[in-house]
């Protein structure tokens, strides 16, 4: 037959998302600007809210033509293996972001900014005179082990589809790491709010929430991440052979480990 499939890869069909998905990006930094600019009068929310809504409906929209595809078996092993080496080179640049902001936080650490101008002091002080860090052996500690205990959780459910292909053990050990990372950001969002320093006026405070803040944000993706594989597994839709979308959501989830790791070790630690 003419138009008979001889290979393995998968042929995408055409698709309205990604153009629905630039409009909608569009909109949302666009609105975002018009809506903190000093200079716009009536500075109003609607195109920032369409352009989240429109970002929001692309999102589920998308994923699920790719969850329709693997499950009608579009994900063949070839496809399989360029799936895992687009989220490795996804989690690698993820690496680098992070890395600048523990870039700009041991440059200031070791080279404190003088307090009467900008230029390095020396023998300057660091965290900054009146900034009151965390004990790093009360909160911050919990909420390392809650994160270890998390990604213990989805390894234990990694190992239970991949190698036992025991259904039970892996929508228990999802349902475990969603609990634990939803506790995470619940005790972050408590520790934020006793912060005995802002974010403005003070190169701690930034450096200090824009760290550990994205990393925050990253932990609310990786537990929604897990969240959608927890109901795929309930749904029956993961099998020793094809579980690249957990397999993805396991790395995420040890890769925001790690990250905390450093941060707790630098940030908390060393930098206090």
């Amino acid at each position: 037959m003419a138009h008979a499939k001889n290979h393995d890869y998968h042929i995408l069909n055409p698709s309205v998302w990604p153009f629905i998905g630039a409009v909608s990006g569009f909109l949302m930094l666009f609105g975002f600007v018009v809506m903190v600019s000093p200079n716009v009068t009536n500075n109003h929310p609607w195109l920032f809210l369409i352009g989240v809504v429109g970002v929001a409906y692309v999102m589920f929209a998308w994923w699920s033509d790719v969850v329709h595809e693997a499950q009608t078996g579009d994900h063949t092993p070839v496809v399989r293996i360029g799936l895992r080496y687009g989220f490795m080179l996804f989690i690698m640049s993820e690496v680098m972001f992070f890395s600048a902001w523990f870039w700009s936080f041991f440059k200031h650490a070791m080279y404190p900014i003088d307090p009467g101008g900008m230029s390095p002091a020396v023998d300057g002080q660091w965290p900054p005179a009146g900034i009151e860090t965390f004990d790093p052996w009360h909160l911050p500690l919990i909420n390392t082990l809650i994160l270890l205990c998390s990604g213990a959780a989805a390894t234990w459910a990694h190992h239970a589809i991949a190698h036992e292909n025991n259904r039970r053990d892996l929508v228990n050990g999802l349902v475990l790491a969603v609990v634990l990372g939803a506790l995470f950001t619940f005790f972050q969002a408590y520790e934020y709010s006793h912060a005995g320093f802002g974010y403005s006026g003070n190169i701690y405070g930034a450096n200090f929430f824009m760290a550990t803040g994205f990393h925050g944000a990253h932990v609310i993706i990786g537990t929604a991440f897990l969240l959608v594989c927890l109901f795929r597994a309930m749904a029956g839709h993961f099998t020793p052979e094809r579980h690249v979308g957990f397999e993805a959501a396991a790395w995420y989830w040890h890769f925001v480990d790690v990250v905390w790791l450093f941060l707790f070790a630098a940030v908390y630690i060393w930098g206090s």
